[in-house]
């Protein structure tokens, strides 16, 4: 190996960190999903507000079967996009536990906004509720990303 000036291996060094940081912007969770997420969200807060218990809590289980088939694959911030996949050292291990925490926040969310409506005397209050949390969904999700990958970026490797 040839030696190095030491402007050769600053040079090396910083294309490197430009590497790792292009890598790192790369950490996402596909923007159909936020979409997704919150189109769901609506729906069966429409359902809800029907007041048929069994339809609503088939839709639920639905809703949640569909999501647990999906969100592994994509919550993980790996794979926003197919031509890319982050490594998972790299990506994190919180990045799931994020997600996932955030949409138990939401959940609680909406109960308690579902209730603030009902008390008001609004004839849909699920549906109002899950309108305002399905905008928390598409407007945060990709901040709690924008968040991580800035976290990432700190890291040094």
């Amino acid at each position: 190996m040839d030696d190095l000036t030491p402007e050769q291996a600053r040079a090396a060094l910083a294309d490197v960190e430009r590497g790792r940081l292009s890598v790192v912007s790369q950490i996402d969770v596909p923007h159909w999903y936020w979409w997704a997420l919150a189109a769901g969200w609506v729906v069966l807060g429409l359902i809800s507000d029907l007041d048929h218990p069994w339809i609503t809590t088939g839709a639920t289980l639905a809703f949640g079967a569909a999501h647990s088939s999906i969100a592994p694959r994509v919550v993980d911030g790996r794979h926003r996009s197919n031509r890319l996949s982050v490594r998972a050292d790299v990506a994190g291990p919180h990045i799931s536990r994020l997600v996932l925490g955030a949409l138990v926040l939401l959940a609680g969310v909406t109960v308690v906004a579902a209730l603030a409506v009902d008390a008001d005397g609004a004839n849909h209050p699920t549906t109002a509720a899950s309108v305002l949390v399905a905008t928390m969904i598409v407007l945060g999700g990709p901040l709690l990303m924008a968040r991580v990958r800035h976290g990432a970026a700190r890291i040094r490797s």
